[in-house]
């Protein structure tokens, strides 16, 4: 009989960060695709769109008019997904039916004035400004007493639910600490308390010692594939040092995380030779006034297209009912994004 082979067998990958797991099946990748294939846009934007309400000067669908800013814009945004007034309520029916009020502000980050950027075409001091708003706006709104987690999220391109192709980003910031963070908190916690160690430490040392699911790093930050990634492409940005947060982080690091952010991007615009599409978040700190030494910031990016520039990555049928499955493993989605040049 042969001896398992990860490369070949179908198998199950454990995610330490969600404590959850991932179905594996190498030997899918050489089925015919008779899917949905997507219309993907090539054109670039112009510089500047009259009728983009982010445009600077541009009114917004709310009645607020744009200044007409020169770097970066951050305003509340006009539908947002939280209220800071939400009165406080709850319903309770008996343990089955239940519900809390949830409170929050919602805040977009113009990355630029230019309608035609990306992440990817920004420059790196371009990019090192949008950090530096990131980590005043996660101070600011985790100031706020009713605040205790502070979202910072991008989504690119319309497949992701991006109406609008302006360079810009969201930051929900909410009295709750969502899903995804929670379960990495807790998963953080417990093996800090059983490792005397921090988990994504201890992780990115063990990836680097391997050296097969590494894109690329610089000085502050590494880009790797995790071992139990889902999406077809997804990659984990992981700091360097221990910090917990972008607030944490000294100059240098800043500019290096502006750097990674703009090879990584431009690796995945190469790798179909589109504006490639994806959603990525950091994780950090809660700003419930607890320590929480445990965090460790890193950013997740999740791209939808699976094998070419057409063909998009759904989660249905058993993804949905059972657990999420992938065909291209770690190592392969790592080393086609090592051959891209940023």
């Amino acid at each position: 009989m042969a001896s398992f082979d990860l490369k070949e067998h179908p198998h199950r990958r454990f995610n330490p960060l969600t404590r959850e797991w991932v179905l594996v099946s190498p030997h899918r990748t050489q089925r015919p695709w008779l899917g949905q294939v997507e219309k993907v846009a090539t054109e670039i934007p112009p510089t500047y769109d009259p009728a983009c309400y982010m445009c600077p000067g541009n009114a917004r669908a709310a009645g607020a008019r744009n200044p007409k800013y020169e770097g970066t814009l951050v305003f509340d945004n006009d539908y947002p997904a939280l209220l800071a007034g939400t009165p406080e309520g709850s319903l309770d029916d008996g343990g089955l039916i239940i519900a809390r009020s949830e409170s929050g502000i919602c805040r977009v980050v113009c990355f630029s004035p230019r309608h035609d950027l990306t992440v990817s075409r920004m420059q790196p001091d371009e990019l090192r400004t949008v950090v530096k708003v990131w980590a005043e706006q996660y101070e600011q709104l985790g100031a706020v007493p009713f605040i205790n987690y502070v979202q910072i999220f991008e989504n690119r391109g319309a497949m992701m639910g991006a109406s609008n192709p302006h360079p810009h980003g969201q930051i929900w910031a909410s009295a709750s600490i969502p899903n995804e963070p929670s379960k990495e908190q807790l998963a953080m916690q417990t093996y800090e308390s059983s490792h005397k160690s921090c988990l994504l430490c201890d992780y990115l040392t063990r990836e680097r010692e391997l050296d097969q699911r590494m894109v690329f790093e610089n000085q502050h930050f590494s880009a790797l594939v995790p071992f139990w990634a889902i999406w077809p492409f997804e990659t984990l940005v992981i700091s360097r040092r221990h910090s917990s947060s972008m607030s944490d982080l000294s100059s240098g690091e800043r500019d290096g995380l502006a750097d990674i952010l703009k090879r990584l991007t431009t690796r995945y615009d190469r790798l179909f030779d589109i504006s490639f599409p994806y959603s990525m978040g950091f994780h950090q700190r809660p700003t419930d006034g607890l320590a929480h030494p445990e965090w460790h910031l890193h950013a997740h990016f999740y791209p939808p297209l699976l094998r070419s520039a057409t063909v998009r990555k759904f989660m249905v049928g058993y993804e949905m009912l059972g657990t999420p499955q992938r065909d291209i493993t770690a190592e392969t989605a790592a080393a086609r994004l090592r051959e891209m040049k940023d």
